[in-house]
């Protein structure tokens, strides 16, 4: 996922973003309620992790305005206020989950995967392609039943891929799902690893997966019907 912390304490930030990057995620990150309201409106984000004291505008004021927009990603709120009126107001404006400070990293996973789950059955469920299976709940891909081993990012492009299977992708759409705002658009950063991922599923079985759409992007191409 493309997941945009807003959370003023850098310490907590860091410490989350680099959890959640081992995790395979591509994370952006604002320090006050105002930047993060803008890259919420900016960028599409699969789940915003939102502090609810903030600098500028704070974290319930960006959920009102973001519901306000029509804005439907999902919202885990952070606060070391624990009553549950604070609870319920942050509800009533459109927060989808709730975390009290100080929290265990593996309670904000299991909550992640919660609003996963609620996005549909399909979310945690195999993703598969010809032979090529992936487990998004394991990180584990197959290839005519032979386990293959991806780096975090060739896991990420592989599921975005397969999740869009007989789509045409563009290079940004594939940036902006997979990569956060600090890619350099200069770089051939997509074909370095579409290639690098085509080597490991495509160049030892047949059919070849991957399509190259000249002109417009790439796409996981099977007989099946488009999903």
């Amino acid at each position: 996922m493309r997941i945009l912390i807003v959370e003023d304490d850098t310490d907590l930030s860091q410490f989350i973003r680099k959890g959640l990057q081992e995790e395979g995620h591509a994370i952006d990150q604002a320090a006050n309620g105002e930047d993060g309201l803008q890259l919420a409106c900016s960028y599409a984000y699969d789940l915003l992790i939102l502090d609810v004291m903030l600098p500028k505008l704070d974290g319930l004021e960006v959920c009102r305005q973001l519901r306000a927009k029509g804005n439907t990603t999902p919202i885990l709120l952070l606060t070391a206020r624990a009553s549950l009126q604070d609870k319920v107001t942050g509800f009533d404006l459109g927060a989808d989950d709730y975390l009290t400070k100080p929290f265990a990293f593996a309670e904000l996973l299991a909550r992640i995967r919660a609003l996963l789950r609620r996005g549909g059955p399909q979310i945690l469920s195999r993703l598969t392609a010809a032979d090529l299976e992936l487990d998004p709940a394991t990180h584990r891909v197959w290839r005519a039943g032979q386990e293959i081993s991806l780096t975090n990012k060739e896991y990420a492009l592989l599921e975005y891929l397969l999740r869009n299977k007989n789509r045409v992708l563009t290079r940004t759409t594939i940036i902006e799902h997979v990569w956060d705002i600090n890619y350099d658009p200069m770089t051939n950063i997509v074909d370095a690893h579409i290639r690098a991922l085509r080597a490991k599923i495509d160049r030892d079985f047949s059919p070849p997966l991957i399509t190259t759409v000249r002109g417009a992007g790439y796409m996981l191409e099977t007989s099946e019907e488009p999903a």
